[in-house]
């Protein structure tokens, strides 16, 4: 299977053809927010106050990056845990947030959003942030610069890598994938 390439703002149209399990390098615009610009986030919305961007059509990168060393754009990229955003996230996909990268799995709430509001999350490979900062063109801190590595930054990206692995229907990489595993290889789950 080869790998598709995807512009950011990701178009409707593009995200309604990415399944589970589809390899991607990802270009353009994406911001980036982790638990404590979300929860910034969501405590702005519910004073009825605007948020810092526009989310709607938008990818949120879930990282924290390290600071950028002489000559270098930004620092380690990798990403974090996205479960810590859960408990935000079906608000922004009400908002029309498009696109998450992150790690991990997702809770059923956030899963039946992204099906209801046509969204996709992507994953990064953990582990690899150095490698995920080489595809970082530019940064610009957006909101929450008090934050330090947890403020809202936007990124230029040229060919970030990363995988779908829920998509716009709710088909699971995880579970397609672990289920895969288990029938090519004649054992029960719990064998393993």
């Amino acid at each position: 299977m080869s790998a598709i390439h995807i512009t950011n703002p990701i178009s409707e149209q593009e995200l309604l053809k990415l399944k589970a399990g589809d390899r991607v390098f990802l270009s353009g615009t994406i911001y980036t927010a982790r638990d404590a610009a979300h929860k910034r986030m969501f405590e702005a919305l519910q004073k009825g106050e605007e948020l810092p961007f526009d989310v709607a059509g938008q990818t949120i990168y879930y990282v924290g990056p390290t600071p950028a060393k002489p000559g270098a754009v930004i620092g380690s990229a990798g990403p974090t845990t996205s479960g810590r955003m859960d408990k935000y996230t079906p608000v922004l996909l009400e908002l029309g947030l498009k696109g998450m990268i992150g790690k991990g799995y997702r809770s059923e709430e956030v899963i039946e959003s992204m099906k209801k509001n046509k969204a996709v999350y992507f994953a990064a490979i953990g582990g690899s942030g150095a490698l995920i900062a080489k595809t970082i063109q530019s940064v610009e801190v957006v909101a929450y610069e008090d934050l330090g590595p947890e403020a809202i930054y936007k990124l230029t990206i040229s060919n970030f890598p990363a995988v779908v692995i829920i998509d716009s229907e709710g088909n699971d990489w995880y579970k397609i994938g672990k289920q895969q595993f288990f029938e090519q290889n004649q054992v029960k789950g719990a064998d393993i």
